[in-house]
């Protein structure tokens, strides 16, 4: 009996040893079949054939894209990844770069600046920068200049600045006191100071004060009926202190 039993216990472990031998040698069999994926981003397809033909490996093209980082003709992705184990024969997936998008700027000076922003987002092209500058004789939003210029081709996806016109702001001034000057002198400065002279009226002559019990004084001669160079002026509008922009219209009263 204890014959039999050391017999089935010696059976017992030459079939587990004979089981973990085939176990390794088939792991090392498949194991022996795997190869490293390796990098193929930045390479020409060329290239990268030859790099995966040595590992037993294959390679497909399978999408093309537009890319401003990666140079045209190189491989930009790939699948899988570099390093990940796979059996020979095993087709790697890689897409191509086809270089930076090229296309032509639209002319886009004497367009109002929202009419040159949306012409240039609807060719997928951005607004860099938008600067402004007062330009006398200009209408206002306007674009007077652009970089890079209209219609400069092969130009890979550029964003577009602007120079755009505002209006011009007035000259202000603090208006002076005219008050007690004569009309000719008064007229002069305000044409030489960039101002208008507007309507020039002659004050009232002043009521003298009487009384019930004084006799009717006899009535002042009276004034000019028209103003004169040597008119004083008695009051003006605006008014001595207010700020008001060159060319502005300068109303006067005289006696």
């Amino acid at each position: 009996m204890k014959s039999f039993v050391r017999f089935a216990l010696l059976a017992l472990v030459l079939v587990v040893v004979a089981m973990v031998s085939a176990l390794t040698a088939m792991r090392l069999a498949i194991h022996g079949q795997e190869v490293a994926v390796p990098t193929l981003v930045g390479l020409s397809p060329a290239e990268a054939e030859r790099a995966v033909a040595g590992l037993g490996l294959q390679m497909e093209v399978e999408q093309k894209y537009y890319s401003a980082q990666v140079p045209e003709g190189k491989i930009m992705s790939q699948l899988p990844l570099p390093g990940t184990k796979v059996r020979r024969g095993w087709e790697l997936r890689v897409a191509q770069s086809l270089g930076p998008m090229r296309v032509a700027i639209p002319d886009v000076v004497g367009q109002s600046e929202r009419a040159a922003e949306l012409n240039i987002r609807r060719r997928g092209l951005e607004v860099a920068s938008t600067a402004e500058m007062q330009l006398p004789g200009r209408p206002a939003d306007q674009v007077v200049a652009q970089n890079p210029p209209a219609n400069a081709s092969q130009v890979a996806a550029p964003k577009i600045s602007l120079l755009v016109s505002v209006a011009v702001d007035s000259q202000m001034y603090v208006m002076p006191s005219f008050v007690g000057q004569p009309l000719g002198s008064a007229g002069r400065i305000l044409q030489d100071s960039g101002f208008k002279l507007g309507n020039v009226s002659l004050a009232a002559p002043p009521v003298p004060a009487t009384t019930g019990t004084e006799a009717a004084a006899p009535s002042p001669p009276s004034g000019p009926s028209q103003p004169s160079p040597a008119s004083i002026i008695v009051s003006q509008t605006p008014p001595a202190g207010q700020k008001v922009a060159a060319g502005s219209v300068v109303n006067l009263e005289v006696r």
